[in-house]
């Protein structure tokens, strides 16, 4: 007899605080390549900042934008098989992303 266990899917609205977003953030990136992927693209972002400031040229923060949301959504919809939190929860996303990017280069998260 196979029994298995169907869960619902959790809605990341449901969630009071930061604190108890990030663990749901992180299971949704439990694919290396995701994971990867979203380190690239915000590396990405973060030069194109440093550009926009370096050139005075605010078009560059567009391109961070384009290059850090591009390859996570490759992550999502390629490799991780899922729908970005950020369409439910764009600032706790946004956070996530920024604290699962420490905590990638202090080495708490496998790279």
């Amino acid at each position: 007899m196979n029994t298995t266990t169907v869960t619902a899917p959790v809605d990341p609205r449901a969630f009071k605080s930061f604190a108890e977003f990030y663990p749901f953030y992180l299971n949704e990136h439990s694919n290396r390549t995701c994971r990867r992927l979203h380190f690239v693209g915000s590396s990405l972002g973060l030069v194109c900042l440093g550009l926009a400031f370096a050139l005075r040229n605010p078009l560059w923060i567009l391109a961070g934008l384009l290059c850090g949301y591009a390859f996570a959504w490759v992550g999502h919809f390629g490799f991780e098989k899922n729908k970005p939190a950020s369409f439910k929860r764009p600032l706790h996303s946004f956070m996530g992303d920024w604290v699962m990017y420490k905590d990638i280069w202090t080495g708490k998260i496998p790279f």
